[in-house]
């Protein structure tokens, strides 16, 4: 659908200097900022009207920065925490694809500023924010020679790598994870390091050729041109180059003229034509990005829509093949035990031991066997079976998932274990990815994917992206539970339908706090002997929801 254009008589509050970052042109290496450049770029910031004028401060999101996605911190590694929404038709197969924005417009236009503005506005988990800054590709020798006296021309169409770009935003929008460039504008080439993105509701691709390709453009549901005045991009590059770059102004003037005011006529502002909607100002025209926000919102509503129309059909059927529930055996009547509220704790652990004890040993029935022929000590042959796969790997969702490694182990000797914290962010309800650790090589594995409870099946579904996004075939995958939800059984059975769910038990609701009905309580709790959160649900621990 293409969005009227803005209107060009919306309040005019003043655009904020550009954000780091924002166009291709990087020096070959900061040099030393005298005294008179610092007073150089001091009077560039005169002449850019006050920043923020007129504008309100805007709410925070979980949303994504310009090329990297929200960090988790740890003592040795960096965790990307990003997570795909279950957008799954009633045949298991994605209802619909990320909506894709697309943001062009000269270099230092504030494009990075307008996409963190409808981020915000948005207000909609899962968005990532790509940059065609990571694209740019690898100079040969005598290109990088030319870049270190600012005779290479970076606002070429051709400085790019559109294949990757296309091929990695196709990913994007199908829900896969990505492996994005880092790109070094000190040494003109890709580090050894890619980053890694994931798909989300909302994708927002923004660079100065972002229309410049005609398949790039067809896959793009919404495209942007940000129109601002030639004087505030001059002086904007002038102000950023100088006081951030340690550039001079003879030098940014020359690389100006030399290349990107060309580059803009004669490659740039000719796509306009194909934008569905021009911001003019850039990020002062908030009337503009009102409206592209209404729209986006539209968008995800029927998509929303599809998805719970899908999960009601799902709901409405017997409980699907790919679920296997233990026979009620005696044993399996332990169940009156660990439901029971006045069980002790040793109690309680000692009975779940048991019962995961007897899950994954019925789970491992379902493994690939083949005929094979041993000698017995007799040195007579005996015709039995043998596994035919290549390895069995757990996974276990923390925390209460890790209550089952020591079950797997004592039944798979040598068995290879991974783990993944998956929790509820609080404001926005979604489940997110927090901490990752797999062991290598994993997608020839057989992998046993272990919770204690699955009420909504959130976290599970996350859970089972998690190992597609390794490559893990989905036939592969096993989850294992003590007890589940029907809502859980459906949810993610509909979303992954090769997936073999194995539980103990499945009850039939879910209350308003996402608790199974009768239930089993927070089995973290109950197990660590730690103090239930009040409005935790059943299955954690942490607020994960799965």
């Amino acid at each position: 659908m293409a969005a009227p254009p803005a209107s060009a008589d919306a309040p005019r509050p003043a655009p904020p200097p550009l954000a780091a970052g924002d166009g291709p042109d990087r020096p070959e290496g900061k040099t030393e900022t005298t005294c008179e450049d610092r007073s150089n770029a001091e009077s560039l910031d005169r002449l850019l009207p006050p920043v923020g004028a007129g504008r309100s401060p805007r709410k925070r999101t979980t949303s994504q920065c310009k090329s990297e996605p929200p960090l988790l911190r740890t003592s040795k590694r960096t965790i990307y925490t990003a997570g795909r929404p279950p957008w799954y038709n009633e045949h298991g197969t994605q209802s619909k694809e990320a909506f894709a924005i697309g943001l062009g417009g000269g270099s230092a236009s504030g494009k990075t500023t307008v996409a963190r503005m409808i981020i915000e506005a948005l207000d909609v988990p899962w968005v990532v924010l790509l940059s065609m800054d990571s694209f740019y590709k690898v100079l040969t020798r005598q290109q990088q020679e030319q870049a270190a006296h600012n005779n290479f021309n970076f606002d070429h169409p051709d400085a790019f790598d559109f294949d990757l770009i296309i091929s990695t935003l196709k990913k994007l929008k199908q829900g896969k994870s990505v492996k994005v460039p880092i790109y070094d504008f000190t040494t003109h080439s890709r580090k050894k390091d890619w980053k890694t993105l994931y798909g989300a509701n909302v994708i927002i691709f923004e660079g100065i050729m972002a229309f410049a390709d005609k398949t790039l453009l067809e896959l793009l549901d919404m495209k942007i041109f940000v129109d601002t005045d030639s004087d505030i991009r001059l002086v904007r590059r002038l102000r950023r180059d100088i006081s951030e770059r340690g550039r001079d102004i003879e030098g940014v003037i020359k690389q100006y003229n030399k290349f990107v005011k060309p580059a803009f006529d004669q490659y740039i502002q000719p796509t306009m034509r194909v934008a569905d909607i021009v911001v003019p100002r850039g990020s002062g025209n908030t009337v503009a990005i009102d409206l592209i926000v209404q729209h986006v919102h539209s968008q995800l509503e029927e998509r929303e829509l599809s998805v719970r129309a899908a999960l009601a059909s799902a709901h409405q059927c017997h409980l699907p093949r790919t679920l296997s529930v233990l026979k009620s055996t005696p044993q399996v009547r332990m169940h009156t035990i660990i439901r029971d509220r006045e069980t002790s704790r040793d109690e309680f652990i000692f009975y779940s031991k048991r019962l995961m004890r007897l899950l994954i040993e019925h789970a491992l029935s379902f493994l690939p066997f083949q005929d094979c022929v041993v000698q017995t000590p007799q040195g007579q042959d005996y015709a039995g079976k043998c596994y035919a796969g290549k390895q069995i790997t757990g996974v276990s969702i923390l925390r209460a998932g890790e209550t089952m490694e020591p079950a797997l182990r004592a039944v798979c000797k040598d068995v290879r274990i991974g783990t993944i914290l998956i929790q509820t962010n609080q404001q926005t309800g979604e489940p997110e990815l927090h901490y990752l650790r797999l062991p290598k090589d994993i997608s020839d594995d057989h992998v046993i994917l272990m919770d204690c409870t699955v009420s909504t099946g959130a976290a599970a579904m996350m859970a089972v992206r998690v190992l597609l996004d390794h490559d893990v075939p989905e036939d592969k995958i096993f989850l294992l539970s003590l007890l589940m939800a029907e809502m859980g059984v459906h949810s993610v059975a509909y979303a992954f339908p090769r997936v073999r769910i194995i539980t103990t038990a499945v009850d039939k609701r879910v209350n308003d706090l996402f608790r199974i009905i009768p239930g089993i309580g927070n089995f973290g709790d109950r197990y660590f002997g730690t103090d239930a959160v009040p409005d935790g649900s059943d299955d954690e621990e942490g607020g994960s929801t799965g």
